[in-house]
């Protein structure tokens, strides 16, 4: 049998598919209500995790422990993000176009930019706005300079002198264009090679105002390019240092929010019942485990665990390609089961792959999937078509079609084989003591690439929230009790 052949049968686990708990969204702005005194502390599940009540009744806090909480959060997302996402970097933000901020945002910068053109074409020329530009330019370039940047600092201490510059305007002596070449000039050595082409045009560019506005500007970018920069060559110790002070952080968090646990509780108690073991760590990791494996079908309507809030929008593109990944890769082997000629064809297999998952790019949800399937049936008979020396016949044809628009059917054998497959490969990639030795599943080999893209960011998630949260976990676990009755 080919790789890509419907497999006979599985050794498959039990699917632990249990039902999910309710919506959670990130951290929010906290607010003081204008009630009585008593009641203008928010706790933070209200402020982190609307929509949440307590198990307990609630305690409040000072509006300070809040603040100084909500700042470690925030910080803790920053760090988490850098651990996790190896491709993290600073972008510049921009307000949605047509928004009020935008509009806005552009309505004062042209204020400030007509003031300072206004200015220098009085006779003589009012450098009052100017001076402020050239003060503002300086502390940023400043900024940029790297510890071993002494001789360049002392030059821009000494050229962008405001006191010195300021005589100069009394004076009537101020060269306004010098100060714009000169800062030009130190960008130059200071920037990316990416904003080579801004600091050229800068150069070529003969309107003062336009200038000084580009200055500002590229400024901006060189500013996220710094911080990108100190982000990169800092970036293992960050994400050695990461989870420790995930913890701390969380640690702040659950001591004025002591119920703040409540939806994870509930997570994990699913995966455990009056049979399940609990007499020995692999237990304990087994559930664990069989939680994480409950986030690949997880409810969008439904509560997230507070301890995975940050990933949440990762954990779904996860479940929303492992989704993908197992349609395309059930109607790849429908289809070479049909067409018993294309079983060995290579090329034709990673065609009809890379078709699928085109096709299929836009689909998040089962009915997402079920929209499309007419065109995923034609692409796949167009393609058997291309790859045989003469086209299906129409018996086949119907054959094929309907085979590839039954795939989303509640109990389709073959589709749930193919996931459960994926299930139990990427569960033992967060389980298994060498993940990089596992191999991909029988009959999933033109998926390899996939496959393998999907389970390290999987694996990466797993294992740093279980670094960072693994003894929160083992403490919730060792409370659970048999419910009366069983």
């Amino acid at each position: 049998m080919s790789s890509d052949e419907i497999p006979s049968g599985s050794r498959t686990h039990n699917d632990d598919e249990a039902p999910s708990t309710s919506n959670q969204g990130r951290g929010r702005n906290l607010s003081e209500s204008s009630d009585q005194g008593s009641k203008r502390q928010r706790t933070l599940s209200e402020s982190f995790f609307p929509g949440l009540t307590n198990a307990s009744p609630p305690k409040f806090v000072s509006l300070e422990e809040i603040i100084s909480a909500a700042k470690g959060m925030a910080n803790m997302a920053l760090a988490h993000e850098i651990a996790v996402d190896s491709n993290f970097e600073l972008e510049k933000r921009e307000p949605p176009e047509n928004s009020l901020h935008r509009r806005v945002k552009e309505t004062m910068l042209k204020a400030f930019w007509d003031i300072l053109s206004q200015q220098l074409q009085e006779d003589p020329p009012n450098y009052t706005q100017g001076l402020v530009l050239l003060s503002e330019i300086k502390e940023t370039l400043l900024t940029l300079l790297l510890p071993h940047n002494t001789k360049l600092k002392e030059e821009i201490e000494e050229v962008l002198d405001i006191e010195l510059i300021r005589q100069q305007v009394e004076n009537g002596s101020l060269d306004f264009p010098y100060y714009a070449n000169y800062v030009t000039s130190v960008m130059a050595k200071l920037c990316t090679p990416a904003r080579d082409d801004c600091i050229r045009k800068l150069k070529q560019e003969t309107d003062t105002v336009s200038v000084f506005k580009g200055i500002l500007e590229t400024l901006e970018l060189m500013r996220i390019d710094m911080a990108n920069f100190t982000i990169e060559m800092y970036r293992p110790l960050l994400v050695a240092s990461s989870v420790d002070y995930e913890k701390s952080k969380f640690k702040e968090y659950i001591k004025v929010n002591p119920d703040g646990l409540e939806v994870t509780k509930q997570w994990l108690f699913r995966h455990v019942s009056p049979s399940t073991s609990l007499a020995s760590a692999d237990d304990w990791r087994e559930v664990i485990a069989q939680a994480y494996l409950e986030l690949l079908t997880w409810d969008d309507s439904n509560a997230f665990p507070e301890t995975l809030v940050m990933d949440r929008s990762r954990l779904a593109e996860l479940r929303n390609e492992v989704l993908r990944v197992t349609v395309a890769a059930t109607v790849l082997l429908l289809v070479v089961s049909s067409v018993p000629q294309l079983q060995s064809n290579a090329a034709f297999k990673i065609s009809l792959k890379n078709h699928m998952l085109l096709l299929l790019q836009d689909c998040h949800t089962d009915k997402d999937v079920e929209g499309v399937l007419a065109n995923v049936s034609a692409q796949a008979v167009q393609d058997c078509n291309a790859a045989l020396p003469e086209p299906l016949t129409p018996e086949h044809r119907t054959t094929v079609e309907s085979q590839v628009m039954q795939v989303m059917a509640d109990n389709h054998k073959i589709r749930l084989l193919v996931f459960q497959r994926i299930k139990e490969f990427l569960h033992l990639m967060i389980t298994s003591t060498v993940p990089s030795q596992l191999q991909v599943p029988a009959g999933l080999s033109t998926f390899t690439k996939e496959l393998s893209g999907l389970a390290a960011r999987y694996h990466r998630l797993v294992s740093h929230n279980r670094s960072v949260f693994g003894e929160y976990y083992t403490d919730i676990l060792s409370t659970f009790q048999v419910p009366n009755g069983v």
